[in-house]
């Protein structure tokens, strides 16, 4: 049940009542531990139904085009591809492989700030039209490369406007917006909307407010010089959580109303990435190395076990190099769990978690307390589906983790029920029973 993010032939367990998610996971243990303890993925892909169906009971009046680069594995994309999602793209590559599933160009937006010329062409080769732009200079490439597109004017929001030093922010400010609509119209370039985007570290709701009264502003500038606005993207930001989904469309829903009512022929969208994916994937991960140091060497605010006890560091087979490339970039709250049997009144001594590289940077966990582990012992990750999945580092060999996918018979039968067949499956997706351990050649299809 082996599948690899540029591998479309992955096979997906269906697992019997009884057997869950654990159960899958002991079992690669077991079996990672007899031939090689290499770092692997569990991609619970019923989780990822959950989450839409979460998402049509709460906010269905806003269509969701996921954003591919958060996690672009085949079985990630063609689940979504066949529950309806559209797809956010920020690159050639994303768009052929959407495309490759049949995903018509009209459900495709290039989302990238900064295109390149070949792929703005591409773009308009293979009919993907809608795109953002939020300067001048990108206006004027997509003009001259893109006679047919249709763009969305990016706007700033309030959270990322003077953002920590350091942090890319992209999105043009309101002030700013009447010199693009204006350069659009004289380069003949279409503007069909707005797009912005609230960052999920955003706490306050109130920034929706603030982003969704100057998206009607620039609606309304639009109008003045003569475009004609059909379309709302509010971007990404969505946690994963149904209370945080619920609490936004606490705030928006009664502002879109009076904005963007019912019947104004303004489409609402949105680019959910690790809102579908983060809680779907889990990563198993061996500690091949172990260091004694002095406890006073920890800073961290974790709580001290005691100062003349020793801490410990443990070294695992996957980084930031790999699967943990996030952590570099932001502070990705990786919070390990022992996989192996422990007493509850075992002694816990702080610990941190370091890849395999050795380089100060390649650090998973500043400190945590865990019982005493051994080297060969298992760590286990959960809501590792988002930003997990970049090409991996050449450093000492380092191979791409394996994925093994697996869904609930519960689930399989929530796919059916919201119209989702096994002949509207691509003809990559296999099921297995859980108890038998099949190869890509033996697997067979439901269509059989």
């Amino acid at each position: 049940m082996k599948g690899f993010i540029d591998d479309a032939n992955y096979s997906v367990g269906l697992l019997d009542e009884g057997t869950n998610l654990g159960n899958v996971i002991d079992n690669y243990v077991y079996e990672h531990t007899l031939t090689g303890k290499k770092a692997f993925f569990v991609g619970d892909l019923g989780k990822i139904v959950k989450k839409h169906s979460q998402w049509q009971n709460v906010v269905a009046q806003i269509k969701p085009f996921y954003t591919v680069k958060c996690n672009s594995a085949p079985a990630v994309l063609e689940i979504l591809a066949a529950l309806g999602t559209g797809f956010a793209c920020s690159s050639k590559n994303e768009m052929a492989l959407v495309q490759e599933l049949g995903v018509s160009p009209e459900n495709i937006i290039y989302i990238s700030p900064c295109k390149q010329v070949s792929q703005i062409k591409y773009a308009a080769k293979v009919g993907v039209n809608i795109m953002t732009c939020d300067n001048e200079i990108e206006l004027k490439k997509i003009a001259r490369n893109h006679p047919n597109a249709k763009v969305l004017l990016h706007i700033a929001t309030e959270d990322n406007i003077g953002g920590e030093e350091g942090n890319m922010k992209f999105g043009t400010t309101l002030k700013n917006c009447r010199h693009l609509l204006e350069c659009a119209k004289e380069l003949d370039v279409q503007i069909i909307g707005v797009k912005f985007h609230v960052s999920s570290a955003c706490k306050e709701s109130q920034v929706y407010v603030h982003a969704l009264s100057d998206a009607r502003c620039v609606f309304d500038m639009a109008g003045e010089i003569g475009f004609t606005m059909n379309m709302l993207d509010i971007g990404g930001g969505f946690t994963g959580t149904e209370f945080q989904l619920e609490e936004v469309n606490h705030v928006i829903s009664p502002l879109l109303d009076i904005y963007f009512p019912e019947g104004s022929g303004v489409k609402i969208i949105s680019e959910p990435g690790s809102y579908y994916v983060s809680s779907a994937f889990t990563l198993a991960v061996n500690i091949i190395a172990k260091k004694v140091v002095e406890n006073d060497k920890f800073s961290s605010g974790v709580e001290k076990t005691g100062s003349d006890e020793p801490a410990f560091m443990y070294y695992v087979n996957d980084g930031v190099y790999g699967s943990f490339a996030s952590k570099l970039s932001e502070d990705l709250n990786a919070i390990p769990e022992v996989h192996k049997k422990y007493k509850e009144d075992e002694p816990l001594f702080t610990s941190s978690l370091w890849g395999p590289s050795c380089d100060e940077l390649d650090q998973i966990v500043e400190s945590c307390l865990l019982p005493e582990l051994n080297v060969g012992d298992w760590l286990i990750f959960d809501n590792m589906g988002a930003d997990s999945f970049h090409e991996p580092s050449a450093f000492n060999d380092f191979q791409r983790p394996a994925i093994y996918y697996m869904m609930s018979f519960s689930d399989w039968y929530e796919m059916q029920d919201a119209g989702i067949t096994s002949d509207a499956m691509m003809k990559n997706f296999f099921f297995v029973p859980s108890c038998i351990q099949l190869t890509q050649e033996d697997s067979f299809s439901t269509e059989a």
